[in-house]
């Protein structure tokens, strides 16, 4: 299988040396994604759903960069510094997981890059 690097105009640009997202067969795997505004670069504002719904559209951008969506996706990792976030977090997740979501894991960490409180990967289907 061919491996193809996923790089958008639609989400952050990514702060390291890694790909947005890898495509290889009917598989996506993004990078980690923080609340980002992909148009400016900079961190949003607005309290920490306004951030997990910033982190989950440059998902989706990424995700359909490589022929995917996030209702393709099928399982996702998220980071947060405080797990308290973590009714916030199902919130949110009900509004863009209506049918069927995905499998998930959610751990707690002690810091996450440009001191954001929320990062989330996955790992979408091609549709």
């Amino acid at each position: 299988m061919i491996k193809e690097v996923i790089s958008i105009k639609g989400a952050p640009e990514a702060i390291g040396k890694y790909s947005q997202g890898i495509r290889i067969g009917n598989v996506i795997y993004t990078s980690g994604q923080i609340p980002l505004d992909p148009k400016t670069g900079n961190l949003i504002s607005g309290g920490i759903k306004a951030e997990i719904r910033q982190v989950l559209d440059n998902l989706d951008a990424v995700l359909k960069g490589g022929g995917s969506s996030l209702q393709s996706v099928v399982k996702l990792t998220v980071f947060v510094t405080d797990l308290a976030y973590f009714p916030d977090l199902n919130e949110v997740f009900r509004e863009y997981f209506v049918k069927e979501p995905p499998a998930r894991s959610a751990v707690q960490v002690s810091a996450l890059p440009m001191g954001v409180r929320i990062e989330i990967e996955a790992v979408g289907s091609i549709e």
